[in-house]
């Protein structure tokens, strides 16, 4: 009933409004109709292409989202808003949001993290007639820091990203999407490592390989090979062994490492970098258990050993005194862990090392528990002819 007096009502409105026109001699325009006193609000859809996976720490993937008007009613003003969530393990620089509505520059959109969420909105709006659509050009990214600067507090399994679409200055959102993007990260692994070595005799050799399974790019990545103080490191080029300096930290001083890729290499989508290393050790090494482990930084800063920092399985090899020797080990081992916990990593993490080798940082799940993963690693100590290990911690979250 209410329905109908205000129909009546409106009737009766815009006949009063024709008779005064006419009593006037007010003339329309051809074609044109007294404009309604109030205009009817667009009606959008937005759909995103989420790119199906990326790399934590690096470069960012690109993805499209296309905004829809799919009402009778133009928008001058469509607005596309960005929510990115990767629960309670990732810190404040983490996330990355770029785009580009024409011209091939890319801009950045500003991100606040709130609780888990990392939100933002593109800074530009753009018009949406009835009926049409526009598609948006945009960079997904988990940078994890700044390049030089990498940030290992922290890693995830997975972001939930969600595209609002909107009109006007302070609109409620018209539609929404939601994608699920899988975080990978890089590996790091040693193979064909021999169960024993001679002190003082001939090197042993085995591969060392880097590999990247994502869709990210990587930058600035620097393979480490961290093993005794007694050991000397070479690495094959162009058919030459050359002998790699060693890196320590002054804060590590017994921290051993030898970088065996290369400092900074780059590292194409779903490639793989291997390189053929020689260890040698001195005559007069104790003998005993000795250990080579892998780690991985991207981003490394200043300081060694830094940056977002993924560690493979260590190797441990018996290593004989030079008078005990009686012929070239040529037995081999898999690699196995260290005298820590350590694992392959099946997650992407990364290891806190802001001082050296030895931060320790707590896991939080997306529960809350507190727990502590352990990773590979090694504050390398003499004694006995054996290398200890503190470990390093890393925390990432659950799934």
């Amino acid at each position: 009933m209410n329905t109908t007096a205000r129909k009546l009502r409106s009737s009766a409105t815009a006949a009063g409004a024709g008779l005064l026109l006419a009593a006037t001699g007010a003339v329309l325009a051809p074609g044109a109709t007294a404009a309604p006193a109030e205009s009817e609000p667009p009606a959008l859809a937005v759909s995103t292409a989420a790119p199906a996976e990326i790399g934590l720490a690096g470069q960012p993937v690109g993805f499209t989202t296309t905004a829809s008007n799919i009402g009778t009613h133009d928008t001058s003003s469509a607005r596309l808003i960005y929510h990115v969530d990767g629960g309670e393990g990732l810190p404040s620089n983490a996330v990355s949001l770029q785009y580009r509505l024409s011209g091939k520059a890319w801009k950045t959109v500003s991100l606040t993290l709130t609780g888990t969420q990392f939100s933002g909105e593109l800074p530009e709006t753009f018009p949406l007639a009835a009926g049409q659509a526009r598609t948006v050009q945009l960079r997904l990214g988990l940078p994890m820091g700044t390049p030089h600067n990498g940030d290992s507090n922290g890693g995830t399994d997975q972001l939930k990203l969600t595209t609002l679409v909107s009109y006007g200055a302070s609109g409620a959102a018209n539609d929404t999407d939601e994608d699920t993007v899988k975080v990978g990260a890089l590996s790091t692994r040693l193979s064909g490592v021999p169960a024993t070595a001679t002190a003082g005799g001939p090197g042993v050799s085995f591969q060392a390989t880097v590999s990247n399974p994502t869709a990210s790019a990587y930058e600035n990545v620097t393979d480490v090979l961290f093993t005794s103080r007694d050991a000397t490191v070479q690495k094959l080029r162009s058919g030459t062994w050359k002998t790699l300096e060693p890196i320590t930290d002054s804060a590590e001083p017994d921290v051993y490492g030898f970088d065996i890729i290369g400092k900074d290499a780059a590292m194409a989508p779903h490639s793989s970098t291997s390189v053929k290393v020689r260890v040698t050790y001195r005559e007069g090494a104790a003998g005993g258990k000795t250990t080579v482990h892998p780690c991985v930084f991207v981003n490394e800063g200043s300081i060694p050993f830094t940056g977002s920092t993924f560690c493979g399985a260590s190797a441990s090899l018996t290593l004989k005194a030079a008078a005990f020797s009686t012929a070239t080990p040529t037995a081999s081992a898999t690699p196995t862990a260290s005298a820590t916990p350590s694992a392959t990593t099946t997650v992407p993490t990364a290891t806190a090392t802001a001082s050296g080798m030895t931060t320790q940082l707590a896991e939080t799940g997306s529960g809350g528990v507190s727990a502590t993963a352990v990773s590979a690693a090694g504050l390398v100590t003499a004694g006995a002819g054996a290398l200890g290990f503190t470990t390093l911690r890393r925390r990432r979250t659950r799934a």
